[in-house]
Parts: C-alpha cells; structure tokens; sequence
C-alpha cells in the first residue's frame, strides 16, 4: 500500500524555484511542465516503492534521482516526507 506524501516548506520552495528557474530560461512552461510530471512520477514510484532510493547517513533518510535532481525523503511509519529536491550540478559543500 502506498504511503501519504508530505512535502516540507523547503522541498516546496526549492521545487518551485527550480520549475520558475526553467521557466524564466526557456520563456515558456513547456519543460517545467515535463519537469513536473517526472517529479510527481518519481514520488508516486516512491510512495509504491519507499526503499527505492539509496540510504544515506541519516537513519530512515534516503535520496532518488531524477534527472539531475536528487530528491532526499525520510521514511516514517504512516508518510514519507519530502525533504529537499536538489540540484545535483551544484556545489554539495552547499547541501545542509
């Protein structure tokens, strides 16, 4: 059975500002749109699949890719909490 998905503020801010980064580069929605679409993918896979992603130093934290996007979510009992989407070209000293 799938778990509920949880989105934290920060995973929320960060995916907006990547979709609003593509589309102020591109001047148009297209590939925010499919960018959209293969983030929503990806977390519905996790929410079937919650061991999908590879384990991190963190207990119950793992991290998925998609495109060049790490997406890092913790496992509880009940959801899984989308904690940051990363962009994986960036520096990771940067990563908190």
């Amino acid at each position: 059975m799938a778990k509920r998905i949880i989105w934290s503020l920060r995973a929320k801010s960060e995916r907006r500002e990547i979709l609003e980064y593509w589309f102020k580069r591109n001047h148009n929605k297209n590939y925010s749109k499919k960018l959209a679409r293969e983030f929503r993918e990806t977390i519905d896979y996790i929410a079937q699949n919650n061991y999908l992603g590879r384990a991190t130093d963190e207990i119950n934290i793992r991290v998925t890719v998609c495109r060049f996007y790490q997406i890092f979510y913790e496992i509880t009992e009940e959801n899984i909490e989308i904690l940051s989407v990363w962009d994986s070209r960036r520096n990771p000293d940067d990563l908190k």
